[in-house]
């Protein structure tokens, strides 16, 4: 550096600056700043990402500091608008400090509600025989009327959860199964809601355990208390479930001597084991279908069916999805035996699941695997673990000729109310062929379930999950007989490949209505029944509606 350097800058400077601040500025306002703005955007950019990234951004500077606060200006009039690297950064602290509120506020509405369904269901649920309430007590109208107050409180809390997995910063899948354990947690010592199959089920255990046969008998033929628990309607009719879920029923009743309290824990616990394997399923399913993993979970595992039919009513159709979930997965992931052992003995608990076969088959074929060895194997697997289960539970193989046994006549199937209305109308007729009303509605839904699957297998053949979805889907809508809970089996299939938003919303909006879609006792429901599960959950809305003014609406984000 040469001595003339220092001099230029001591006499430059006090001469530049008057000048600058004189001439420059009024020009500045004028012509100026509408130039100067594409270039401080571009600079800022350039400068603030690396800053972004890294979590701050240094601010511009020069050695007297006038760049900075030309910076500033050519910013935006007023100094209103922040660096481009200092917003991200503030809204990145905004989003992390409000994730974690909303997920608790969506933590602690959702155990309000499981809790109000717990406290509800002690006076209004589906109770033993000896403890059932009339209808009109005290007791039974609140217990109906808080069982609706926390259905609503729980549906709020999952819309709510939605609306977090859509956004940004979406929780992660552990995080959501904490959200589902914790939602869970009071509902497992609640006695049974909304049906009264669970009681089916010990007693068909415990057949099984005498060496009765469960699929010519009904649970009238063992006689004794758990007989006289199971509902009227089913009290002569053989068991519709396969050899594996039949062998954990025959299990709990030996362990639990025929004790219903424990009995009813115990096929609780099998339920949630269910569960647990659905939810373990669910994001490794969804990453093989190029879903997100947060979004498939909070839709297929975290709906109010899960926890109101699955959880609460101790469904064996928890099991089910399990075991499917799992072949699926291990298909997807290059091990077609395995998916075709546990696919087949998720059949064996309930027979809709045989169609995950189609998935095995369909991912080999795929992979380049030729048809015919594709097919020979997967019904060798089948074949194989079927003999080795019915085996093993001593059952026989009476449940292939009782699978119509889901169809009574309260179903409110849609070929079974079309059946009704019309033999109604042909018996009004004087008619004869009345009595064929109903089996050839049935018959008609049956072929067009057949077509439906068809069509949907052809078309869908690169998509397998999601078909197999929705062929469930049709099963259940066109089939002899269909339970709410019935669509969580095309629901948890189409949570993991589900094509796009819209699809998900409107499952779920189909998840809401169906969660209300039934009373808590499992029973008919009469007009007063009706007025008091309405007042309940308008009685939630109100609450919900005062906290939400008192509150303040949490950070807007999309639903799932």
């Amino acid at each position: 550096m040469s001595s003339a350097e220092p001099a230029a800058r001591s006499t430059a400077r006090p001469a530049a600056r008057p000048a600058a601040r004189s001439t420059a500025r009024p020009a500045a306002r004028s012509t100026a700043r509408p130039a100067a703005r594409p270039a401080a955007r571009s600079t800022a950019r350039s400068a603030a990402r690396p800053a972004a990234r890294s979590g701050f951004a240094p601010r511009p500077s020069s050695p007297d500091g006038r760049a900075r606060r030309g910076h500033a200006q050519a910013a935006g009039p007023l100094g209103r608008r922040r660096f481009p690297a200092t917003r991200t950064r503030h809204t990145g602290r905004v989003l992390a400090m409000a994730h974690p509120v909303d997920l608790r506020r969506c933590q602690v509405l959702g155990l309000g509600g499981t809790a109000c369904l717990a406290l509800g269901g002690e006076t209004a649920g589906a109770l033993p025989a000896r403890e059932l309430l009339a209808p009109s007590s005290p007791r039974a109208v609140l217990g109906l009327v808080g069982v609706y107050f926390g259905l609503v409180l729980l549906t709020a809390a999952w819309a709510l959860l939605g609306r977090l997995v859509g956004g940004a910063d979406r929780p992660t899948p552990r995080a959501l199964a904490l959200v589902l354990a914790v939602w869970a947690a009071p509902l497992l010592l609640a006695p049974p809601l909304f049906s009264r199959d669970v009681y089916s089920y010990l007693a068909q255990g415990a057949m099984v355990d005498a060496h009765l046969d469960v699929y010519a008998h009904g649970p009238a033929r063992l006689g004794g208390p758990l007989a006289d628990e199971v509902a009227p309607l089913w009290r002569h009719t053989g068991a519709p479930y396969g050899p594996v879920f039949l062998a954990l029923a025959a299990a709990l009743s030996d362990l639990t001597r025929g004790q219903l309290p424990a009995g009813l824990l115990g096929m609780r616990l099998v339920a949630l084991l269910g569960v647990a394997l659905m939810a373990a399923a669910l994001p490794r399913l969804a990453r093989h279908c190029g879903a997100d993993p947060s979004a498939a979970l909070w839709l297929g595992v975290l709906n109010p069916l899960v926890l109101l039919h699955l959880v609460a009513g101790a469904h064996n159709d928890a099991v089910m999805l399990g075991l499917l979930g799992l072949g699926l997965v291990a298909a997807l992931g290059r091990r077609p035996v395995l998916g075709a052992v546990l696919v087949t003995l998720a059949a064996l608990v309930k027979a809709p699941a045989v169609l995950g076969l189609a998935v095995v088959l369909v991912v080999q074929v795929r992979a380049g695997r030729r048809p015919v060895p594709a097919v020979l194997a997967t019904l060798a697997a089948a074949a194989a673990t079927t003999v080795a289960a019915t085996a093993a539970a001593g059952t026989g193989y009476g449940w292939i000729g009782a699978l119509d046994t889901p169809v009574s006549a309260q179903n409110w199937a849609l070929t079974s109310l079309l059946g009704r209305a019309t033999r109604s109308l042909l018996e009004h007729l004087g008619s004869d062929l009345a009595p064929l009303a109903v089996p050839v509605w049935h018959a008609l839904g049956l072929a067009l379930t057949a077509g439906l699957l068809a069509v949907i297998w052809w078309r869908l053949r690169p998509r397998p999950v999601y078909a197999l979805g929705l062929s469930l889907a049709a099963v259940a809508a066109f089939g002899p007989a269909i339970r709410p809970w019935y669509a969580l089996w095309a629901l948890f299939l189409i949570a993991a490949a589900a094509p796009s938003a819209p699809v998900r919303h409107r499952v779920a909006a189909v998840a809401g209505v169906l969660a209300l879609a039934v009373l808590p006792d499992g029973g008919p429901a009469g007009a007063g029944q009706l007025l008091l599960a309405v007042s309940g959950g308008a009685l939630a809305v109100v609450v919900l509606w005062q906290a939400r003014l008192a509150v303040g609406p949490a950070v807007p984000a999309r639903t799932a």
